[in-house]
């Protein structure tokens, strides 16, 4: 399985899936035109990878500034593939980052909590 790593852009988040050692990270905003042609293919790789593991440790460290509504609804995509794969046997660590002012950025990741509850969720406030 290959690392993703994709670099910021003005719309779109860095991303570094680390499948090797079990670290996946999205980090900065995403407002991308065409937020199923940029999330699509690392949701495929995502989907590969948790096929093949089961029983694992795995990391996952969130860090959106701003995502708009196209954004929103393959980011939920993503983090409901993860909840099932922590049904499924692996123990998945959620951790939150956001700004300690934004409270929009804080609530969305506590629904992301409640709709996803086999996640182990931590909120994490950036100062």
């Amino acid at each position: 399985m290959n690392r993703i790593q994709i670099a910021a852009t003005a719309a779109t988040p860095e991303i570094d899936f680390d499948f090797a050692a079990h670290v996946l990270s999205l980090r900065g905003e995403s407002y991308p035109e065409n937020a199923q042609a940029f999330y699509g293919p690392v949701l495929a790789e995502l989907e590969a990878y948790l096929a093949t593991h089961t029983d694992r440790r795995i990391t996952v460290n969130v860090q959106l500034a701003y995502f708009n509504s196209s954004s929103t609804k393959l980011l939920m995509s993503l983090f409901e593939r993860l909840n099932t794969a922590a049904l499924a046997g692996n123990s998945i660590t959620l951790n939150w980052h956001y700004d300690e002012d934004d409270d929009t950025i804080l609530e969305f990741g506590q629904e992301v909590a409640d709709d996803n509850a086999a996640l182990d969720f931590h909120a994490m406030a950036l100062a």
